[in-house]
């Protein structure tokens, strides 16, 4: 009995040891700061928009983050935000900006996926597709979620992979992309299109010199 209760002990020791390892917040910090981020992507040139107040900041519980305006001729404007987080464990986690737009005034008019080209990459990425419109203004956005590798468009799918990460590799880091791009009263919806897929098209083999793989 003895011997017995003595490995149950062991046992027990060892899978509350393993378990409290599991759920460490392991902090996974970005292979170059994104300050250091080239402010050439493709045609553009980027410039700083202004920083984020630092209520926002709490809010949003960001490691790292970027915040710019891309510009290739007077009506090309991209603007490109990336958030990063090196630890979802601790109660930081991404903001959907299904969820943000809306409380920015921006309505969203549509909804759906887009597939991307990526030069060097085997399969196109797939990305979420929104048409925003606040008053007469109308954007189109490109998001996604990217962590180790990997490009996911959909909010659940993403939560999902982060649980099964956080378990079998002990890391919950990830970043949100997002491309925002107006659409001019007298352009399309088909040129703010090709320009946001352009200018993601060039972006994404950039993000490797800063995100985790």
């Amino acid at each position: 009995m003895g011997t017995r209760l003595l490995i149950l002990a062991c046992c027990f020791a060892a899978s509350s040891a393993y378990v409290h390892h599991a759920m460490q917040p392991e902090r996974v910090p970005l292979r170059q700061p994104f300050a250091t981020m080239d402010r050439q992507v493709g045609r553009w040139t980027g410039r700083e928009q202004v920083k984020l107040a630092d209520n926002i900041l709490t809010v949003l519980g960001v490691d790292d983050y970027v915040n710019r305006i891309y510009q290739a001729a007077p009506n090309d404007l991209v603007s490109l935000y990336i958030g990063y987080y090196q630890s979802q464990r601790d109660g930081d986690s991404i903001h959907s900006p299904m969820n943000c737009l809306p409380g920015a005034g921006w309505e969203p008019m549509s909804t759906s996926y887009a597939s991307v080209v990526i030069p060097g990459r085997s399969e196109p990425i797939t990305v979420k597709r929104v048409l925003i419109q606040k008053g007469v203004d109308r954007q189109l956005v490109l998001y996604w979620y990217q962590s180790h590798g990997r490009i996911v468009a959909n909010e659940y799918t993403s939560k999902a992979l982060m649980v099964y990460d956080a378990v079998r590799l002990h890391r919950s880091d990830a970043a949100l992309v997002r491309v925002v791009t107006p659409i001019d009263l007298n352009g399309s919806e088909a040129q703010a299109d090709a320009r946001a897929r352009e200018f993601v098209e060039t972006l994404v083999p950039q993000l490797s010199k800063y995100l985790p793989s």
